[in-house]
């Protein structure tokens, strides 16, 4: 059990890191640990590319100029 709570933990890291969150302290650390382990360094470049399929391969739908409108409608009226 403890494996997998370190991989979370690690994907986690990682997500953290990709979405800039992490403070530069835990950035550093994050970094070192990749360069020490090669296994890490694996994850990130799954979750990178995983990223990256999503940005490219699936594709929104654009939503309606008359449901835009409702939402403004609605949150004005609620203020």
């Amino acid at each position: 059990m403890g494996d997998q709570t370190n991989y979370q933990a690690l994907v986690s890291k990682v997500n953290m890191y990709l979405d800039n969150e992490l403070n530069k302290e835990a950035e550093r650390e994050l970094l070192r640990e990749i360069k020490l382990n090669p296994s890490y360094l694996e994850v990130l470049g799954r979750e990178k590319n995983f990223r990256e399929f999503i940005k490219s391969r699936v594709h929104r739908r654009k939503v309606s100029p008359a449901l835009i409108q409702s939402i403004k409608d609605k949150i004005r009226i609620t203020s």
